[in-house]
C-alpha cells in the first residue's frame, strides 16, 4: 500500500475546476515532484493533502486512513479534532516563512512539539536544537526571524516542520520567495533529509533539485496529471507538446545535463 494514495482528486472554486480528477501515489521514503506552469493546480492538490482546501470528489488517504472526509454510501467531513490529528501526520513548508517573528528560531521550533505533541519543555527544546543544528543553524538558536537572512528563516521552518517527526513532508515553492544566493542552502537541507529518507512531495521550479533528488516526476498540466514517471522520463523524454514547452523554459538548465 503507497503511504500516499490519491484518487479521483477534483476541487472547484465556485464553477472553476481546479483540479479534474487526480491520481497519485507515493510510496514510503519517495520524493515526488510536481512540475508544470502556474495555475496547473500544483499548490492547491499540496493543500488539500492536509486539508486547507477542501476537495469535493475521490479520496486522499495516508497510511490506508482517509484524509478529511469519511468514506462510505456518503461522503462525510471529519471533525475538527480528527482533521487537526491526521494533520499533525503531515509537515507543510511554505513559500512564506510564517515564522512567529516575536520568538526565537529554538522557540518556533519548540512551540508546536510543546502544544501539538504535549512534549515537557526540556524534551522539546533538545529536539528542537537537534534539528536546528541538522539544517546547519546551531549558532542561531537565539535569534529572532529578524536578525536571519530568509535562507535561515526557511531553514527554522522546515526544522519546525520536521521535529514533529511528520510520516509525510510537503514543500510548496519554498526557494520562490528567496534571492539566488540563498536557494542553495535550502536545497541542501531538504537533499539530506531525501538522504534520511524523509517521504516528501515537493512543488518546484529548481530543476536541477528535480533532476537530482527526486524518485519521481509528476508533470501537471490544467489540472490533470499529464506525465508521470522518473526524472529521466519526463525530463528528457515529454509524451506532450505542453511539457517539451514547459521544460524549454529551462533550456540553459538542461544544457548541463
Amino acid at each position: 500500500m503507497p503511504l500516499l494514495e490519491a484518487r479521483d482528486v477534483h476541487k472547484k472554486y465556485g464553477q472553476l475546476e481546479v483540479l479534474k480528477g487526480i491520481d497519485i501515489d507515493v510510496e514510503q521514503g519517495q520524493v515526488v515532484a510536481l512540475i508544470g506552469a502556474s495555475g496547473s493546480g500544483k499548490t492547491t492538490f499540496l493543500r488539500c493533502i492536509n486539508l486547507l482546501e477542501e476537495y469535493h470528489q475521490g479520496h486522499i488517504t495516508l497510511d490506508g486512513e482517509a484524509i478529511g472526509y469519511a468514506t462510505g454510501k456518503r461522503r462525510r467531513k471529519l471533525s475538527e479534532r480528527k482533521i487537526a490529528a491526521q494533520r499533525a501526520k503531515i509537515g507543510m513548508v511554505f513559500q512564506s516563512f510564517n515564522l512567529f517573528p516575536h520568538m526565537t528560531a529554538l522557540a518556533n521550533v519548540t512551540l508546536g512539539l510543546v502544544q501539538v505533541r504535549r512534549m515537557a519543555e526540556r524534551e522539546a527544546a533538545e529536539r528542537a536544537r537537534h534539528w536546528l543544528d541538522r539544517v546547519g543553524l546551531a549558532d542561531r538558536r537565539d535569534h529572532y526571524p529578524f536578525q536571519l537572512s530568509g535562507g535561515q528563516q526557511q531553514r527554522v521552518a522546515i526544522a519546525r516542520a520536521v521535529a514533529m517527526e511528520p510520516r509525510l513532508m510537503l514543500f510548496d515553492e519554498v526557494t520562490s520567495a528567496l534571492d539566488p544566493e540563498l536557494v542553495a542552502e535550502v536545497l541542501a537541507v531538504m537533499q539530506d533529509l531525501a538522504r534520511d529518507g524523509m517521504t516528501m512531495v515537493v512543488v518546484s521550479h529548481e530543476m536541477l533539485f528535480v533532476r537530482d533528488v527526486a524518485s519521481r516526476v509528476v508533470f501537471m498540466d490544467q489540472g490533470r496529471v499529464a506525465q508521470d514517471g522518473t526524472p529521466d522520463e519526463v525530463l528528457h523524454r515529454p509524451q506532450t507538446e505542453r511539457l517539451k514547452t514547459f521544460l524549454g523554459r529551462f533550456h540553459g538548465v538542461f544544457g548541463q545535463v
